[in-house]
């Protein structure tokens, strides 16, 4: 990173009371005070969201494609953690 360029921060939305929160886009900010304001201002400008995250990039951490077969072994192998045998209830959002 240049030091002209600032942190890239992810920016997370949550809709609705009890919704997940959900990934709305990226921007990049000097610090986490003014990457919430500015996801306030770019993502919530038409009170699309109640509650915003903000986490920098730099500190996701994530599986990649090539990691498919040994990372997720284990849970293919055991029926029982997938729901084929039985009705998993919808999620319900007012």
């Amino acid at each position: 990173m240049s030091n002209t360029e600032w942190p890239l921060w992810e920016v997370f939305t949550q809709k609705r009371q009890g919704a997940p929160h959900e990934h709305a886009g990226s921007l990049h900010a000097p610090d986490k005070e003014m990457a919430l304001q500015n996801a306030r201002d770019v993502y919530s400008r038409r009170n699309e969201a109640i509650s915003i995250w903000v986490v920098p990039s730099a500190s996701i951490v994530a599986s990649t494609p090539e990691d498919v077969g040994s990372f997720f072994d284990p849970a293919n192998d055991k029926l029982y953690r997938h729901p084929n045998f039985y009705k998993t209830p919808g999620v319900v959002l007012d």
